[in-house]
């Protein structure tokens, strides 16, 4: 399959018409849609084949590189040379299926994970039938006509055949540290790739300007997949937790290495069998040591990822999800997280007069007023004009589906568009009227679009529409538009007042200002609009706060978490919309510090003022760096939102990078944790009490795993101090380790949200996962287990006619019905189960039903009989196991009551 329609490998030595023409593509149209579907099913998708991962043969084998595996390894080829066959055999078998159990966890853990990774798709916009649509880059095929801005990661080689300021960072493949600036000449066929100035390849990013491209290559036939270096990342599923319980195991694992030998010694220097000893010090050592810890955290935060996608949060790294749970400090972004992101023009200032604008969001229904009555935009020159800048200094399209008007591009932009609509002026008519000659594309650090328009006011000349912020508007006017459209002095007085009344109703307040050109002029500098303009008015609108967010605010105060909004809007709109969201208490003064103000900080003070002011105004991307590093050297855990490409930095700084899944680039969802796939600050409120929730899970389910641990190998180890017969063999062991720990603990993932989560404080990152409360309830659950067990051991062997075999029988469905009562109490580790709600987590009852079920196989059935060395039981001792497990369950409920119970009445 060729890379294009054409056998042209290159497109850099052509003309831009002739690359066009090679592959059948009219600039100005696009592709049809019947065409491009043809295209995508001869091609195929534009997407980079993933490289080929560890062979599954290779991370099954890997299951056994574990030290404790080589423990039971060598356990299996000791016990075959003794002849012990049926326990060589079972001890094998374990391992296999353990190893084939933490393959398929595994594997569905990773599967999981990439599969939500995906769900981030990479949309572009593109020409399609003369209409500006935006599709997923894979369905993007050779001919199609892209559209590019800064913030955008480019999604194939294109041929360029329009910029405007296009300059892309290409380091990712050339190793160009710098951004390109790129242009549409033809170039020498020999030029090496990196000065390939008029093509943007797939991968690299546009880091400042605009422009058009017509796509040459696809997939793995884009200079990018030639070299197979845009793969996705490898999915890494450790987390600290799990590596500090990692760390924590293999720990433990010397420990009771040290304690299986030092059994050993002593049974062996009493007389004991060297055999028996030998079988006594691995069934310790399997026993004591917790081997699934690691596997199944792993497990229960990836359970949590899929539960987190549900709720709109897509966990793109692990470690977020133990992070969340921590968060005490949430910067949020204003527009379109904790506001509606519809904007609505709500007041225009032209000629020294405020006018009035009716109606909401996008739909174009609604009437100029002024003082009260509806008027002819027509008969007001000034106010005629400012709205035509509006609407021609503009980008975006106002779209129509299914009887919703929706802004196909920038939301102020599409404001502009119905403001100018309500008073009659129509988008197409009036681009006829004063086509688009060239453009300065609005970028942050200039807060202002410009275009250049043929057909202006004044016979032989053409007209320059400048639009944005005030500040960067107002000192560059030299005269002012008054009512009859006449030149009038500039009254920077009067035009501050109006701005400042305006923001103080929680307006955002856009500038527009007109130059007159030479009709000659067919390009449009910087230097062109440095001064000598004429200001025409303002337009005030309101992107209205989200019902849903302000209850999230609330959520997450009431939780702890402070919540700072860190916008580019004015001072005075930020404090206002703080306000209404619920920033602030009520009645409380807002701060509100700019980033002007910023600027002059220190950076000693800065911790200090970022911890203390909630609204930052007129930030620059660049400094909310600086406010995660300020906030995170006051020791707090900070959750940062951004959506473009200098919000990148921030994001990785932050503990938590939360990117836009709808309005952010790729570069921003690239250096997030996690993205919001609705934008909606509702939906951060929402991942961090599902982080909470599964942090208390896993919590319960390491908290209710370790005294079954300690309680085996206590057994052991206190029966051979006694020169008792071993209580437990490692096969014994082997069977409870396997099956409570995937049918008992891991329903604890399923536990609902306790209430009040929310109301808890964050917890503290470097407050040990075990606190003494907890610590005391593990050591007194184990003792439990270890004086049950052997007490009821003692007791069996001393019957008359009873056997070996059945007190040991005995003694492994005492720890099995223990750790069954405890799974209740650990339901919550400070409520009682009976404030819990038996019925409240039904997978966690069929788990119990299910593991009763192969206890009782275990005992009675007979091949389990033979493998497993167990012997039925009488009804007699199972009334004293029965009897052992409940009182571990009142105990553990008592304790409750005791440490937290009384504390609450």
């Amino acid at each position: 399959m060729s890379d294009n329609p054409t056998t042209e490998k290159t497109s850099h030595h052509l003309e831009a018409n002739e690359a066009t023409r090679l592959l059948e593509c009219d600039p100005q149209q696009g592709l049809s849609p019947k065409e491009a579907a043809e295209r995508l099913d001869r091609f195929g998708p534009n997407m980079v084949s993933s490289r080929g991962g560890m062979p599954a043969w290779k991370r099954f084998f890997l299951q056994f590189h574990q030290p404790l595996i080589y423990i039971l390894l060598a356990a299996v080829g000791i016990t075959a040379a003794l002849a012990e066959w049926v326990d060589s055999g079972v001890i094998l078998g374990v391992v296999i299926v353990n190893a084939i159990i933490g393959f398929i966890q595994e594997s569905k853990a990773e599967k999981a994970i990439e599969a939500l990774s995906r769900m981030v798709t990479t949309q572009s916009v593109v020409r399609r039938g003369g209409e500006k649509v935006r599709v997923p880059a894979s369905e993007l095929v050779p001919g199609d006509v892209v559209l590019l801005q800064s913030g955008d990661r480019v999604p194939a080689d294109l041929r360029l055949l329009e910029v405007h300021n296009l300059h892309c960072d290409e380091s990712a493949l050339t190793g160009e540290s710098l951004p390109v600036s790129k242009h549409t000449d033809p170039l020498h066929m020999e030029i090496a790739l990196a000065d390939r100035k008029n093509q943007a390849y797939a991968g690299s990013l546009v880091t400042a300007g605009q422009g058009e491209g017509m796509v040459w290559a696809t997939g793995d036939r884009t200079e990018t997949g030639r070299i197979a270096f845009l793969i996705s990342e490898a999915v890494e599923i450790s987390t600290p937790l799990t590596r500090k319980i990692t760390q924590f195991s293999q720990l433990l694992l010397w420990v009771i290495l040290g304690l299986a030998a030092l059994t050993f010694a002593v049974g062996v220097s009493r007389g004991e069998s060297a055999v028996e000893m030998f079988m006594a010090a691995v069934a310790l050592a399997v026993g004591a040591i917790p081997e699934g810890l690691p596997a199944a955290v792993t497990i229960v935060l990836a359970i949590g990822v899929s539960r987190m996608a549900k709720r709109r949060a897509i966990i793109r790294k692990l470690p977020a999800v133990e992070t969340l749970g921590s968060t005490t400090v949430i910067c949020s972004d204003k527009t379109g997280t904790l506001t509606e992101n519809q904007m609505t023009v709500l007041a225009v200032y032209a000629g020294g007069e405020t006018y009035e604008v009716t109606g909401g969001g996008y739909d174009p229904e609604g009437k100029i007023c002024l003082d009260g009555e509806m008027i002819d935009p027509l008969e007001h020159p000034a106010l005629r004009e400012c709205l035509r800048a509006g609407l021609l200094c503009n980008d975006s399209q106002i779209l129509e589906t299914d009887g919703r008007h929706q802004v196909q591009g920038d939301p102020t932009e599409g404001a502009l568009l119905v403001s100018a609509a309500k008073a009659g002026l129509a988008h197409a008519e009036t681009l006829k009227q004063a086509p688009l000659i060239d453009m300065i594309p609005f970028e942050s650090e200039h807060m202002f679009r410009a275009t250049l328009h043929g057909g202006g006011s004044t016979e032989g000349t053409r007209v320059i529409y400048k639009v944005g912020a005030v500040e960067r508007l107002l000192d560059r006017c030299e005269d002012r538009m008054g009512a009859d459209g006449q030149s009038l002095p500039l009254d920077r007085e009067a035009i501050l007042e109006e701005v400042d009344a305006l923001a103080a109703r929680g307006l955002r307040v856009i500038a527009f200002t007109r130059l007159h050109a030479p009709v000659t002029q067919a390009i449009l500098d910087h230097e062109h609009i440095q001064g000598g303009l004429t200001f025409l008015g303002l337009q005030g609108m309101i992107d209205p706060p989200r019902k849903e967010a302000i209850e999230a605010v609330a959520n997450c105060r009431r939780a702890g978490i402070r919540v700072k909004m860190i916008t580019g809007d004015h001072a005075i709109t930020a404090g206002v919309i703080a306000k209404q969201v619920g920033l602030v208490s009520e009645g409380t003064q807002v701060d509100v510090i700019t980033g002007r103000e910023l600027e002059n900080v220190s950076n000693e003070d800065l911790p200090r003022i970022a911890e203390e002011t909630e609204v930052f105004a007129r930030v620059a991307p660049e400094q909310k760096l600086r406010l995660v590093q300020a906030l995170q050297a006051r020791g707090q855990v900070v959750a940062m939102t951004g959506d473009g490409v200098n919000d990148a930095p921030a994001l990785k700084q932050a503990d938590i990078g939360i990117a836009m899944g709808v309005t952010g680039t790729d570069v921003a969802k690239g250096a997030a944790d996690m993205v919001l796939t609705d934008d909606n600050f509702a939906s951060i409120e929402a991942a961090v009490e599902e982080g909470r929730s599964i942090f208390g899970n896993l919590t319960k389910f390491i908290v209710w795993t370790l005294p079954t641990n300690l309680g085996e190998g206590g057994i052991i180890f206190v029966s051979i101090l006694l020169g008792l017969t071993l209580p437990v063999l490692p096969v014994q062991v082997l069977w409870v380790n396997m099956t409570t720990a995937l049918l008992l603990g891991l329903m604890l993932v399923f536990e609902p949200k306790e209430p009040g989560l929310m109301n808890r404080p964050p917890r503290d990152p470097k407050r040990p996962l075990l606190t003494f409360p907890l610590f005391m309830r593990t050591g007194l659950v184990s003792l439990i287990i270890v004086g049950g067990g052997l007490w009821l051991f003692q007791n069996q062997s001393q019957l008359e006619g009873n056997t070996t075999a059945e007190a040991r029988t005995a003694v492994i469905n005492t720890i099995v019905f223990v750790e069954t009562a405890y799974l209740f109490g650990c339901r919550s580790l400070s409520r009682s189960l009976f404030a819990v709600g038996l019925f409240t987590n039904r997978l966690l009852l069929l788990g119990v039903a299910t593991m009763i079920g192969l206890q009782l196989l275990f005992t009675y059935l007979p091949i389990m009989n033979q493998l497993f060395h167990t012997t039925p039981l009488g009804a007699d001792t199972w009334l004293q196991i029965i009897g052992i497990a409940l009182f571990a369950f009142v105990a553990v409920e008592v304790e409750k009551w005791i440490r937290f119970g009384r504390k609450r009445s």
